[in-house]
């Protein structure tokens, strides 16, 4: 439905610089609509079975899978990222989370306390209301998913919020809700401003849970609003992670990973390795075949079969990213490659391309190393011994992800238990297993998303006392 205001933003096409659509630009009485109706829905959705509740989610996931092509296509026009990363990765995962979670609340399970002849406890956990999930523009379709399918699985009314800078999907989202004859209200869409629609579904008072996806700064003013309305609140934010590489790991592996992990989607990608540390035995042969695999990177139309980096998202963060390039330069890093924004000719003449980059000898406190870029740009560090590799890798304020890369089963386990991080990759990067669960310590977030974590988040314990 057209927003109350009747206000639009612009829908702008990162690859080419060009705006090609409109998008509401919603507020607060659009969110109020939303969440009466996510309000009136709940009784009934809640009462539904897990059985009915499963088919719903499997009728999602499936209309997905039959769309995959044309949500392939508007994710990689929206976001700028190569078509081909969006048709493997994004679509599938958005499509697998609503089959996930379809099948999870199906083998769920309750606890139950024998007293002997005292009584018993068994605990239930409740859908709590209306849920306000917000998530961001790297990932639209597939984070978006993440947060809804769990919350609706579990039982909740959803009020959801894409990012203003890739609504695309989730609009097709609803074209898929309306085809497939999904119940009203259970599911609303409010599309505009952070600071307007995000702000408001975060302070109604009938929005019971906030789920969001973005950056801390965000996440810390969502958190002082949310908290002294003890709302339950999840926060998955930013990551500044570290790819620990030893002398005795597979090489070529290490290599050809380490690549991936630093640049795809163009280093927008929360889980990304940007503080690469290699031990000193290997750095300089690490770092010739790293920059190797790095000028073979194919930048290019995102529409094309043979481009492997796109556009950056918007204008506004490629200056963001160019700027930090610059800040590197400034705290006497050495730029090994890249550094530039690139320049295409034809259709995306005037994208937001940034080259892949990579600097050296730059201080772990310096603020390239500190702070989150959130783009295609890495730094390389060389270690000596396990404590010291152990010190940079925990230097950040963040704690969401870190990779390590050994032949060694004891060092992998003494490094990945003392590494500050909530996720930890060995000699792989990205393997993802839905059942675990995922989230940062520190600045990363609060609370865990992913597998049963979410379904209990998303839900309050009841505990129930017999006696006998």
């Amino acid at each position: 439905m057209a927003p109350v205001e009747g206000q639009y933003l612009d829908n702008i096409d990162p690859s080419t610089g060009e705006t090609y659509g409109r998008i509401p630009r919603s507020q607060q009485s659009d969110v109020n609509l939303a969440v009466s109706a996510a309000k009136d829905a709940f009784p009934a959705w809640s009462s539904l079975s897990i059985q009915e509740r499963s088919l719903w989610l499997m009728k999602i996931s499936d209309a997905i899978h039959d769309k995959l092509d044309v949500l392939a296509l508007a994710e990689s026009k929206d976001n700028g990222k190569p078509l081909k990363l969006a048709t493997a990765v994004d679509i599938p995962r958005a499509r697998d989370n609503f089959k996930f979670y379809a099948t999870a609340i199906l083998h769920d399970s309750y606890d139950v306390h024998d007293m002997g002849s005292s009584g018993f406890n068994y605990t239930l956990r409740q859908p709590i209301g209306v849920a306000g999930c917000i998530s961001p523009w790297n990932l639209p379709l597939y984070l978006f998913s993440w947060k809804i399918a769990p919350a609706l699985a579990a039982g909740n009314t959803v009020v959801a919020k894409p990012s203003e800078v890739t609504p695309a999907t989730a609009y097709l989202l609803c074209e898929i809700l309306d085809e497939i004859h999904f119940p009203k209200g259970v599911l609303n869409i409010v599309h505009g401003l952070g600071s307007e629609v995000g702000a408001a579904i975060v302070a109604h008072e009938d929005t019971n849970i906030i789920s969001f996806t973005g950056g801390t700064q965000t996440g810390k003013a969502i958190s002082s609003v949310a908290a002294p309305m003890f709302k339950k609140i999840s926060l998955e934010l930013g990551g500044k992670n570290a790819n620990v590489i030893f002398d005795d790991c597979d090489f070529e592996d290490a290599v050809n990973t380490s690549v991936r992990s630093a640049f795809a989607n163009q280093g927008q990608i929360c889980l990304c390795g940007s503080r690469i540390y290699i031990q000193q035995g290997i750095y300089d042969k690490f770092k010739t075949a790293f920059l190797e695999r790095v000028a073979g990177l194919t930048i290019a139309d995102p529409l094309l079969e043979e481009s492997r980096m796109g556009a950056i998202v918007s204008r506004d963060h490629m200056n963001k990213v160019l700027s930090y390039i610059e800040l590197a330069k400034e705290e006497g890093g050495k730029l090994l490659i890249g550094g530039q924004q690139v320049k295409l000719e034809g259709r995306c003449a005037n994208g937001y391309f940034i080259a892949p980059t990579v600097f050296e000898n730059l201080s772990s406190t310096c603020r390239t190393n500190q702070e989150e870029i959130f783009g295609p740009v890495v730094t390389l560090t060389p270690f000596e011994t396990e404590k010291e590799a152990l010190e940079l890798a925990n230097s950040t304020p963040y704690g969401l992800a870190a990779t390590i890369w050994t032949s060694d089963l004891k060092t992998a386990h003494r490094m990945a238990g003392q590494l500050h991080a909530g996720i930890i990759w060995v000699n792989c990067w990205l393997l993802r297993d839905l059942r675990t669960p995922f989230g940062g310590m520190k600045q990363s977030g609060v609370g865990r998303e992913g597998g049963f974590e979410a379904l209990r988040f998303f839900t309050e314990p009841k505990n129930i006392c017999i006696k006998i």
